[in-house]
């Protein structure tokens, strides 16, 4: 697989950190997404999201809204994986879903289910649909 193929992760703190400084541009009950497509510089002049016309990705989950470690990187899993399939669709530039509410434990008791999957995944989905949900 190549770059040019390839959702690229964000890494550092200061790429999380210009994009949770723009507005989100879609929401749903539980996720947002922040989106960023003009290049960022670092005050010495390095680019943030090298190499440009790539698409950037990364997933936030705070213990605050998933307790298990084993939530999050299923949720983190699915971003990935979701974004993956649609790379042909999305923008250039830089993405951040970000985890905003929690998944209701009485409904996914589970902290793995296939439930959660499927409900993560169908929300995903509808937060990278054209539009998005505002």
């Amino acid at each position: 697989m190549t770059h040019a193929t390839r959702v690229r992760h964000l890494r550092t703190r200061a790429q999380f950190q210009v994009l949770l400084g723009t507005r989100a541009v879609a929401r749903t009950a539980h996720f947002a997404l922040h989106r960023l497509t003009a290049p960022t510089q670092t005050p010495d002049g390095a680019s943030l999201f090298a190499p440009a016309g790539t698409v950037w990705l990364g997933a936030m989950t705070p213990k605050r809204w998933a307790r298990r470690a084993v939530t999050r990187n299923a949720i983190r899993r699915q971003v990935y994986a979701v974004a993956q399939n649609l790379m042909p669709v999305l923008s250039t530039g830089a993405h951040l879903v970000r985890l905003r509410s929690a998944f209701a434990p009485a409904q996914f008791p589970s902290a793995r289910s296939d439930a959660l999957k499927r409900a993560v995944r169908a929300e995903l989905l509808q937060l990278f649909a054209p539009g998005g949900i505002a």
